[in-house]
């Protein structure tokens, strides 16, 4: 195996990996003639069967109606979702394809839901401890999966307010930063349904002072706090603690700039680069 991958996939990745093989063997297709109808690399389908990549969903969704596998490649998706994301974090992912509101205060970085592939990639390549070939390419994909719920249908409301210094980190370099600011403004321009505010540097008060926050209302009602911190996240789903910090975002979003002051000064920071 090659220099910065692990040295072992898991149990459960050889056996969907298995999977994957038998049913495209039964339904009489090459690896070659497979890939091409699942529009992925021929090198990538072999990886998949030997688990050495973490299959994506939407890979397998499509495996299962092209082999015919009657639900068993389906039913691996939550199976490679645990693969993929840390075990506090799992159930907010799953939680967030469903989710009524999103919102988050981000002060260090874009936010995930908005990054793009390059950004993603700078910033599990930046880790410190480093991450393994083999990891990186799982965070990423990752997180590029959880974004399909910006064009759900019906989509979530969302919010976002972000500090005006991560429009100057240039993660990854100039020109990353400037094509995920660029995609950002697209984004802001094309859904309807995002609102993305800049809380200015020049800020004598500010209501986020206590760091980085992710909060979700489900269909339900109930209201979803996300903290990351050193060493790990934790999901909080105590209503008070919740409806405070919904609060607090509320102050924080009339603390920012505009969507459209916004708009203005994200577009003056990406010609700049």
């Amino acid at each position: 195996m090659a220099v910065g991958t692990s040295v072992e996939p898991s149990h459960v990745r050889r056996l969907v990996g298995g999977l994957i093989r038998i049913h495209r063997t039964r339904a009489g297709l090459t690896q070659k003639d497979a890939a091409e109808k699942l529009l992925v690399s021929e090198s990538l389908m072999g990886a998949y069967e030997r688990a050495e990549r973490i299959p994506a969903l939407d890979f397998l969704r499509d495996a299962d109606q092209v082999f015919d596998a009657g639900g068993a490649l389906t039913a691996c998706i939550e199976l490679m979702e645990e693969e993929k994301y840390p075990p506090k974090f799992l159930d907010w992912v799953r939680l967030e394809r469903l989710a009524r509101v999103i919102s988050a205060y981000e002060a260090l970085l874009i936010p995930g839901l908005l990054q793009t592939e390059a950004y993603v990639r700078a910033l599990y390549e930046a880790r410190v401890p480093a991450y393994t070939e083999e990891e990186i390419e799982r965070h990423v994909q990752g997180r590029l999966e959880r974004q399909a719920v910006l064009t759900r249908n019906p989509p979530p409301r969302i919010g976002f307010v972000v500090e005006e210094s991560v429009l100057e980190r240039t993660l990854g370099g100039p020109e990353v930063l400037k094509e995920q600011l660029w995609h950002v403004l697209d984004c802001m321009r094309t859904m309807n349904h995002l609102t993305f505010q800049v809380m200015p540097t020049r800020r004598h008060t500010h209501a986020g002072l206590m760091g980085p926050m992710q909060l979700m209302a489900t269909q339900e009602g109930r209201t979803l706090l996300y903290v990351e911190a050193q060493g790990g996240g934790k999901l909080i789903h105590k209503p008070e603690q919740a409806s405070d910090l919904f609060d607090l975002f509320g102050i924080l979003r009339a603390q920012a700039l505009t969507p459209w002051e916004s708009a203005e000064l994200i577009e003056r920071k990406a010609g700049q680069l």
